[in-house]
């Protein structure tokens, strides 16, 4: 199993705490498609053949491409690769792109899922954050998504925004369970270096929400989820029953996949990659008939430490019988013993050679992962 990520870096705005490359440079979407196309066939021998079961669109705002601008994309990706009968294959989308006419257009192409960043219902937050969408048009989104005939949608939400209270977060949860989705990813709001947001927070221009209120509007949506019959697989990934999204489960299984577009990574089981981060560098490149792209070789502790930082993080867990015939006893043996002080304190939980944090873990999970970490 294999999976393929196309990276859109464009956005019509820029959010205050975005640190992902993108550019409010619409007329370069034209020479980034003829480019994305060209990498695709450049890169045919990555994935070795191997079946391509998910595809991701991702930005950026890969809503802002049209039909025809897509359709090139997906008939370099079937006429190139092994494409898997029931692929998922998902698009991000921002609300106010998602007009009929632009979802009639949609459904004539392969998408069988789509992920819309919503971040907020609150107009109050989203003009905070530099979002350009308002709370009804996020709404009406979800709507029009499913009288199209989506039946497979996720969005995504962002708590601890600035000034935001426990009371106004619940809120925002019950408009999302009202709007019968069938995933939410949720985030902590992040402070990124660089970013306008931790400029912001520098000058003291934005109310910063209290770490301990975090932690009370995360404990609160863990049991808002439960509730709602929502399965917690991943910190920040809620499902409801067969709606896992197989193309974030499949990088957390260390699954390989080529990332392609400009800060696009890839990863084939021993080495990362990732292209570079500029749009004009990166079209100069493929012109030339070449990639630009830098390379990291994994060593065996890269691997391992790849492997507990991504499955800890999920409900299923650290392996330590996969770790052992993946990497050695060295390494399951190592990965128990860092692992004792958290479990005799409740912060993990052990069973069947499985570990997995405990609620209370989940609040100290960036602590723990590193003390599995071999460095």
């Amino acid at each position: 199993m294999a999976g393929i990520y196309i990276h859109i870096p464009f956005c019509k705005q820029r959010c205050t705490y975005c640190d992902f490359y993108t550019e409010v440079a619409p007329q370069k979407i034209p020479e980034i498609v003829t480019s994305i196309v060209a990498e695709l066939h450049l890169r045919k021998d990555y994935l070795k053949n191997q079946q391509v079961d998910t595809m991701y669109f991702g930005g950026g705002t890969p809503s802002l491409l049209n039909y025809l601008q897509f359709k090139s994309i997906f008939s370099a990706i079937f006429d190139t690769y092994n494409i898997g009968r029931n692929a998922e294959i998902t698009f991000e989308a921002n609300p106010d792109d998602l007009s009929p006419a632009f979802l009639n257009d949609v459904m004539k192409l392969p998408f069988n899922r789509i992920s819309i960043g919503i971040q907020s219902f609150d107009d109050v937050f989203l003009k905070k954050i530099n979002r350009r969408h308002s709370g009804i048009q996020a709404i009406k989104a979800v709507q029009e998504c499913r009288q199209h005939g989506i039946n497979n949608i996720s969005i995504d939400l962002i708590y601890g925004l600035p000034g935001q209270t426990i009371e106004e977060w619940s809120k925002e949860l019950e408009t999302a369970y009202g709007l019968d989705v069938q995933h939410i990813s949720v985030y902590g709001l992040t402070y990124e270096q660089g970013t306008r947001l931790w400029k912001q927070r520098e000058m003291g221009t934005v109310e910063v929400v209290d770490e301990d209120v975090m932690i009370e509007m995360y404990d609160l949506m863990l049991r808002k989820m439960n509730e709602k019959g929502f399965e917690a697989y991943e910190i920040s990934n809620f499902a409801l029953p067969g709606y896992r999204s197989r193309h974030n489960s499949a990088y957390w299984k260390m699954n390989p996949y080529l990332g392609v577009g400009p800060s696009a990574h890839s990863f084939d089981g021993n080495s990362r990659q990732w292209n570079i981060a500029s749009n004009t560098k990166y079209i100069n490149a493929i012109k030339s008939g070449v990639v630009s792209f830098e390379k990291e070789v994994l060593s065996t502790n890269d691997r391992y430490n790849d492997y507990v930082m991504v499955s800890l993080r999920t409900a299923d867990g650290i392996d330590v019988d996969y770790i052992e015939k993946r990497f050695g006893i060295d390494f399951s043996e190592y990965c128990i013993l860092n692992s004792t002080p958290f479990i005799d304190s409740d912060k993990m939980i052990q069973s069947n050679n499985i570990l997995k944090l405990s609620k209370e873990g989940i609040q100290i999970s960036n602590l723990i992962i590193s003390e599995l970490m071999k460095v």
